[in-house]
C-alpha cells in the first residue's frame, strides 16, 4: 500500500511547519497514481532530451495505449516565450490555449498526436510570479518565503496538479539547461524531494550525456559525461539509465566505463546515435527494450490491446524511407541563418511529404538580399515557396518581391501568418494598382492594406498580448480551402496582431482574389486564395502548429502536391 508524504515525513522526523505545509497534497492526488519520468541532461545542451522525451512518449502512448503528459521546465525567468527572440531561442511555439512556449512542446505535441495546454509548461518566471503573488496575497501566513519549500513545493505540485487533471499514467518531465546549471538547480531540487516523498519506486530517472569524440584523437571519451553524472549525484540524483548521444555508436568499453562510475547496470546505459530522421527514433528505442526497462523500473503494465497507432507510426517510417521524388521548397525569411526558428514548418514539410511520396528539401532565401533585379537567380531552382510568420520591417520588400514573381510565374505559393499579410501588400500594389500600399506595422501609407486588429489598439506590452491560440475559421463553400478541408469550420491556432484591412476588402474581391476563410461574424479575412494559380494560398493562422504526422494538415500536403506538379511541368 502507497504511503501518503505526510507518512513519509513523520517517519523520517520532518515535523517542522515548512514540511507540513508542503505536505498538504492538491485535491484528489494520491502518490503512484502517475509515475514520473524525469529526463536531464549533462555535458552539453542541445543533445536531444525534448526528442528523447518525445520518443519515450510516444511508444508508451502510441504502442503501450498508457496516457502520458509531457511537461517542459525552462529556467529562464521569461514568464513565457512569447518575447523572446527568435536568434536566441528558435520558434515560440504556440499551444490551443493561447500559450507561448518552448519549440519542445510542439516536438511533444507531434510525436504523441496530441494537442497539450499551459499545464505542460513550466518556466521559473512563472514560478517566481506565483510565489510572489501568493506572498502579497498573504497565503504563507507569516512565513520567510525560501526555496525550500516554497519554491520547490510550487514545482512538485505543478506536477501533482497536472497528475489529478490528466489522470495521465506517465508524466515525462524534461529538465531544461544542463546539469550544473544554476537556474535548474532548484527544480533537480525539486525532483530529489519529489522522489522521497512519493517513493522512489513513482520516479525514474534518466540522465542523456554527450559522449565526445575529438577528430584529433578519434576514440570516444567519457570524462566529461562521468563529470556531469558526477554533478547530477552531488545533488541526491542518482539515475536509473543513461543515455549516450553521439556522433556514432557507443562503444561497450565506454558504456562499461559510465556503469561503473554511475552505479546504473551496464543494460541500462542506452546508447542514441544520430540518425536520419527522428521519426525512427521511437522505434529505435523499442528495438533495444528501452521501453521495457522503464515500465519494470516503475512497476507499469503495458495496455498493448488498447492501442494499434504504434503501427500506423511504423507505416509512416516506411513512407518516409521509401519515397520516390524530391523537390525544393524555398522559405523565404529574415531568420533563415536560425532553421529553428521555423522548426514547425520544417516538420510539417518532413512529414507531409511521404503522403505525396516525396521528399522535400529547402532552400533557405534570406530576403534581406532579394530585389527585383536578383529574384530571378533565386527563385530559379525552387518548385514552391513559402513566406513565414513575422514581425518588423527587415526584409519585407524582398519577401513582397519573391511573392509577385511566383504569382507572375505560376510557382506555388503558400503565406503564413506574415505571408498572407505579405500576399495581401503584393496584390494591392501590383494588380489592385494601389501604389504604396503597405502594412501599418512598416510604415504609414495612404493605403495600410493590412492594419493593426481593433482589439489590439489600446493594449500596452508585449507579452502574452497578441491574437494567440485556438479559434475557428469559417471557410466559404466551393473554394480550393473548402475542398481541402472538406468542411465549412476548422480551428487553427494564430499569432498576430495586424490583419487584413476591412477597408479594402472589395477591392481585392474586385481584382480576383478570393477570401475563402473568415473569423465568425467579424470581417477579420483568414484564407486568401487566387483562383486560376496552381496554388497560391495565403494564412492568416500558422497550420504547422497542428500538422502532426499521423494527421498532416492538408494545406502542407496539397502544397507539396503542387510543387510536385510544378517540377514535372518543368522538366
Amino acid at each position: 500500500m502507497q504511503k501518503t508524504t505526510k507518512e513519509r515525513l513523520k517517519e523520517a522526523g520532518n515535523k517542522t511547519e515548512e514540511h507540513e505545509f508542503y505536505s498538504c497534497l492538491p485535491d484528489g492526488y494520491k502518490p503512484g497514481k502517475s509515475k514520473f519520468v524525469v529526463i536531464t541532461g549533462s555535458v552539453i545542451s542541445g543533445i536531444g532530451k525534448g526528442t528523447f522525451s518525445s520518443a519515450l512518449g510516444n511508444i508508451l502512448s502510441l504502442h503501450h495505449g498508457l496516457r502520458v503528459a509531457p511537461v517542459k521546465f525552462d529556467g529562464y525567468l521569461n514568464y513565457d516565450a512569447g518575447t523572446l527572440n527568435p536568434y536566441r531561442h528558435g520558434e515560440v511555439f504556440v499551444l490551443d490555449d493561447g500559450t507561448e512556449c518552448d519549440l519542445d512542446l510542439g516536438t511533444y505535441e507531434r510525436m504523441l498526436n496530441r494537442d497539450l495546454s499551459r499545464a505542460n509548461y513550466l518556466t521559473a518566471g512563472k514560478i517566481f510570479k506565483d510565489i510572489i503573488d501568493k506572498e502579497r496575497a498573504g497565503e504563507f501566513l507569516g512565513r520567510d518565503v525560501q526555496f525550500i519549500p516554497h519554491v520547490t513545493g510550487e514545482i512538485k505540485n505543478f506536477l501533482r496538479k497536472l497528475s489529478v487533471k490528466t489522470k495521465a499514467d506517465v508524466i515525462l518531465v524534461e529538465v531544461g539547461g544542463t546539469v550544473g546549471d544554476i537556474e535548474n538547480s532548484y527544480f533537480l531540487e525539486a525532483m530529489r524531494e519529489l522522489a522521497y516523498e512519493d517513493g522512489k519506486e513513482n520516479v525514474c530517472f534518466v540522465n542523456i550525456v554527450y559522449i565526445l569524440q575529438p577528430n584529433y584523437i578519434g576514440e570516444q571519451k567519457s570524462k566529461a559525461a562521468q563529470l556531469g553524472l558526477k554533478e547530477l549525484m552531488r545533488q541526491g540524483i542518482q539515475p536509473d539509465i543513461v543515455v549516450c548521444r553521439s556522433d556514432n555508436p557507443v562503444t561497450d568499453n565506454v558504456r562499461e566505463k559510465i556503469s561503473v562510475f554511475s552505479n546504473v547496470p551496464v543494460d541500462r546505459i542506452i546508447g542514441s546515435p544520430n540518425v536520419d530522421s527522428i521519426y525512427e527514433i521511437p522505434i529505435t528505442l523499442k528495438d533495444i527494450k528501452l521501453d521495457r526497462k522503464v515500465l519494470e523500473l516503475l512497476n507499469l503494465t503495458s495496455r498493448l490491446n488498447l492501442s494499434k497507432e504504434f503501427n500506423k507510426w511504423k507505416d509512416l517510417v516506411k513512407k518516409i524511407e521509401n519515397t520516390e521524388k524530391e523537390i525544393l521548397i524555398g522559405i523565404t525569411g529574415k531568420y533563415t541563418n536560425v532553421h529553428d526558428s521555423y522548426l514547425s514548418i520544417i516538420k510539417a514539410l518532413e512529414h507531409s511529404g511521404p503522403y505525396n511520396k516525396s521528399k522535400v528539401k529547402l532552400k533557405w532565401i534570406e530576403t534581406t538580399n532579394v530585389n527585383r533585379d536578383n529574384v530571378a537567380s533565386h527563385m530559379k531552382d525552387v518548385d514552391g515557396i513559402i513566406v513565414p510568420g513575422g514581425f518588423g520591417t527587415r526584409g519585407t520588400e524582398g519577401k513582397i518581391t519573391c511573392i509577385e514573381y511566383v504569382r507572375k510565374n505560376n510557382i506555388p505559393y503558400l503565406g503564413l501568418c506574415y505571408g498572407f499579410q505579405m500576399a495581401l501588400i503584393e496584390f494591392a500594389r501590383h494588380v489592385c494598382n494601389l501604389e504604396n500600399a503597405n502594412s501599418t506595422e512598416i510604415k504609414k501609407t495612404e493605403h495600410p492594406v493590412v492594419d493593426i486588429l481593433p482589439e489590439q489598439k489600446d493594449i500596452e506590452g508585449l507579452g502574452g498580448t497578441m491574437r494567440l491560440g485556438g479559434r475557428v475559421v469559417e471557410i466559404k463553400k466551393g473554394t480550393m480551402a473548402h475542398k481541402l478541408h472538406g468542411d465549412t469550420k476548422i480551428r487553427r491556432r494564430f499569432r498576430h496582431r495586424y490583419e487584413c484591412n476591412p477597408d479594402y476588402i472589395k477591392t481585392f474581391e474586385k481584382y480576383g482574389l478570393v477570401f475563402s476563410g473568415k473569423a465568425p461574424d467579424q470581417p477579420i479575412m483568414q484564407i486568401l486564395e487566387l483562383p486560376g494559380h496552381p496554388f497560391f494560398v495565403g494564412v492568416q493562422f500558422h497550420p504547422e502548429y497542428t500538422s502532426k504526422p499521423l494527421d498532416p494538415d492538408p494545406l502542407y500536403v496539397e502544397f507539396i502536391r503542387a510543387a510536385l506538379m510544378y517540377k514535372k511541368n518543368r522538366e
